[in-house]
């Protein structure tokens, strides 16, 4: 039995570790598992593997997470909890000290913020004190980062892409505008996540959509099977003029917020649950017949109503023609919304930007933050229904 003050278990660890191709990295990820088995085990109640009356919480698996730190890379194994999820110490503070670093360096860039006011932050992020050369350092390799990412080489066919634009209060020319920036995601043919695009546009129309889609195809973008979004004009058109061969899914969402503007609001809650059965019917046969029952029901009540659902229902019901993948992600942009409802909350403590560089320059920089996440995570789709589907649109004709 090792005695109390027994150090070789100690000793045998530095011996791994200065064997490890990269010492350092070693022994700091072995520090990270550790910290985060007591972490979890304060957390549920009770160390791993142990049955214990006291337990609030269970275990469910790990999830693979990159983190860079300035030893290097390293993946964790992050352990999962079934409810009320884990995120370790370590890397929630990490993503504050950057994301406020960032939004400090770019005031100064920017908006001709003091030093002083720069080391006063990073002081209490915990960072020290920073000179003018650092900022202009840091500045120019965030965005060498960002340019990298916005420019990045594309694959050449992606099975859906969803197109959604954010606005924003941004500085220009001595005056407050709000500007549109035009987000694009996708799910590539192994079903994972990415960011194509985040561009400027001075404004919504077929000629800055066809702009944006040409960008892409300059990447390398090639082919899409299906491009979701809202209803705007111009980026109808652009899909038709760029984007050839691609169908166009209308979001269900906002479709459904289209017809109900027609409906008194007494009534909304009740139409709205007879629209949702229309785009959760199992097939396209069986929403055809709901949209035919709606329409005989509310003619009389509601005509302007159901003159809108008649006249863009066709485009709200593309993607059943993609069976094989998960109608409830490529119905709507519900997923994009998501990401840039996240984006809004946490840009929304800047106010208003200096700039649209600095305004693209941060939302780029969260973004690079979720593909990171997505890498590493479960996929989005199934690449094999991906697989089927694809041998169903092409490979048969």
């Amino acid at each position: 039995m090792a005695k109390k003050n027994d150090t070789r278990f100690f000793e045998n660890k530095l011996l791994d570790f200065v064997a490890a191709q990269d010492p350092l990295l070693e022994m700091l990820q072995w520090v990270m598992d550790k910290f985060m088995e007591i972490e979890v085990a304060r957390k549920t109640g009770a160390p791993k593997g142990s049955h214990s009356q006291g337990r609030t919480g269970y275990r469910c698996g790990y999830r693979v997470r990159r983190f860079d730190t300035r030893l290097g890379t390293v993946y964790l194994s992050v352990p999962k909890i079934r409810q009320g999820g884990y995120i370790p110490f370590f890397v929630t503070e990490k993503k504050r000290s950057e994301q406020a670093l960032i939004q400090v360096v770019q005031e100064c860039w920017l908006n001709g913020v003091s030093t002083r006011k720069i080391e006063n932050i990073a002081k209490r992020l915990g960072i020290g004190s920073l000179s003018a050369s650092e900022v202009s350092e840091i500045n120019g390799g965030l965005d060498q980062m960002v340019e990298e990412f916005r420019t990045r080489r594309l694959d050449a066919e992606y099975p859906v892409i969803w197109a959604d634009a954010l606005y924003e209060k941004i500085r220009d020319n001595h005056r407050v505008v709000s500007k549109a920036v035009m987000v694009v995601k996708a799910v590539n043919l192994e079903g994972r996540q990415e960011i194509l695009a985040v561009e400027p546009m001075e404004n919504e129309s077929e000629e800055t959509y066809s702009a944006l889609f040409r960008k892409l195809q300059e990447r390398g973008l090639e082919k899409v099977w299906l491009c979701v979004s809202d209803a705007h004009r111009g980026l109808q058109a652009a899909i038709r003029s760029t984007l050839h061969g691609t169908s166009w899914q209308r979001c269900k969402v906002h479709f459904m917020r289209n017809i109900l503007a027609y409906v008194p609001q007494r009534d909304k809650e009740k139409v709205a649950a007879r629209l949702r059965l229309i785009w959760s019917a199992p097939d396209e046969k069986s929403a055809r017949a709901m949209k035919s029952a709606f329409c005989q029901e509310y003619e009389k009540s509601f005509p302007k109503a159901v003159e809108c659902l008649e006249e863009g229902f066709e485009d709200s019901v593309q993607f059943y023609a993609f069976e094989e993948l998960d109608g409830r992600k490529i119905s709507s942009t519900n997923t994009l919304e998501r990401l840039n409802r996240e984006i809004r909350r946490r840009s929304s403590v800047v106010g208003i930007f200096p700039s649209t560089d600095s305004y693209i320059r941060l939302i780029t920089s969260y973004l690079l933050e979720y593909s990171d996440d997505w890498q590493t995570e479960r996929c989005y789709m199934n690449a094999g229904s991906i697989k089927l589907q694809k041998e169903i649109l092409f490979d048969a004709a």
